[in-house]
């Protein structure tokens, strides 16, 4: 009896099985069970539905008497077969993935554009990359490597992102498959491509695609836990624009981690004076020990004293404001920037002296000013 519905090589010798147990009581062995498997996996290789399959399967026995348990195991077997298929092409495809990410974010060109279009990418276009890091794991393989202090200079922030752990827990992995799926029913999975390398949450997306950004950021506040941080990289075209902006976004979280700066979301394009500064390290190493050093001697550290300059900083000179900031009194901002004037001999009032001071400021931050072996 030919099987309905279904290429001639699969099914074979299946009427024959339950024929023969119709008349004998004999369940089909292994070797039997193993080739309902292997028809499984090839209908599914074959993209042949597992109804139609099953249908075909039950369909040879309507006329056969009392074939219902040799139904039952070789269905399953063909279950078994056509999920284990389905399963290792997942599997594949997920492997193809980590590999054209890793191949897309390291720039390496080999067949780049061909490989972006399974992916629905078009790499002609203008892209920006977006980057999330926060797992409890995350931060302490960075602690353990002491890049909080070490990662100062953007030459080398692209070679420090990829020393970060991995999450072993595979919990940045369960976040990235939720967040993909959320992603791509808004905006369609050719637009957007969520990954994960080097520990970061990292989201693809056409710049004509602003919204995207703000949605992957609305998912990463959902679902890691707080301490969280986003880094957008600005628009680039092309492969190598995607490598430019996923670096760009790494160093901006560097940045904001040397910066303390207390917002969620740091944008390169907000940042761009900072590379410049660490340009010329030696430079701005010479500018913050010749302008800080003295602040080192102050009775109770130098620290509430750099603290009392980045409030006055971001509060655009108004002592009040800063004094809120900091939760101390104006007469208490008053009496520090008097302290500060004549350790350093700089005043924030006066303009020139107000952007020595602010840069050196920055620059301590950046560099993890002071070392520890500097302190008295």
């Amino acid at each position: 009896m030919a099987i309905p519905e279904l290429p001639a090589d699969l099914l074979k010798g299946h009427w024959q099985r339950l024929a023969g147990h119709a008349a004998t009581g004999r369940l089909p062995d292994r070797e039997a069970l193993d080739a309902y498997r292997a028809d499984g996996a090839r209908a599914a290789e074959r993209g042949l539905s597992l109804r139609a399959l099953v249908d075909a399967a039950l369909a040879a026995g309507e006329d056969l008497p009392g074939v219902l348990p040799v139904l039952r195991k070789a269905v399953s077997a063909l279950m078994e077969g056509y999920e284990a298929a389905q399963l290792a092409a997942i599997r594949s495809e997920e492997s193809a993935r980590r590999e054209f990410v890793d191949d897309l974010l390291q720039g390496r060109a080999e067949r780049l554009a061909e490989r972006a279009e399974h992916f629905g990418l078009r790499l002609a276009e203008s892209y920006v990359v977006t980057v999330a890091r926060g797992l409890r794991d995350d931060r302490q393989a960075r602690a353990d490597r002491g890049l909080d202090r070490e990662a100062r200079d953007p030459g080398q922030v692209g070679r420090e992102a990829g020393q970060v752990g991995r999450d072993p827990g595979g919990r940045i992995e369960r976040d990235r498959d939720r967040i993909e799926r959320d992603l791509i029913t808004r905006f369609g999975s050719h637009n957007v491509l969520v990954a994960v390398r080097d520990g970061l949450l990292v989201c693809v997306a056409p710049a004509t695609l602003p919204a995207a950004v703000g949605e992957f950021t609305h998912h990463v506040r959902a679902r890691f836990p707080p301490g969280w941080r986003v880094g957008v990289g600005r628009a680039h075209r092309g492969p190598g624009g995607v490598v430019a902006s996923y670096r760009e976004a790494a160093q901006a979280l560097e940045l904001a981690d040397g910066l303390r700066l207390k917002i969620d979301v740091v944008k390169a394009a907000d940042l761009l004076v900072f590379p410049v500064l660490l340009r010329d390290r030696s430079a701005i190493e010479d500018l913050v020990h010749s302008v800080l050093s003295p602040l080192l001697e102050a009775r109770g550290g130098h620290e509430p004293l750099l603290e009392t300059l980045e409030a006055i900083f971001a509060s655009h000179g108004n002592q009040t404001a800063a004094a809120r900031r900091l939760g101390v009194s104006p007469r208490a901002v008053t009496y520090r920037l008097e302290r500060i004037r004549r350790l350093t001999g700089f005043s924030p009032d006066d303009p020139t002296q107000r952007f020595t001071l602010e840069t050196a400021v920055l620059g301590a931050r950046l560099l993890g000013w002071p070392p520890t072996a500097d302190l008295p």
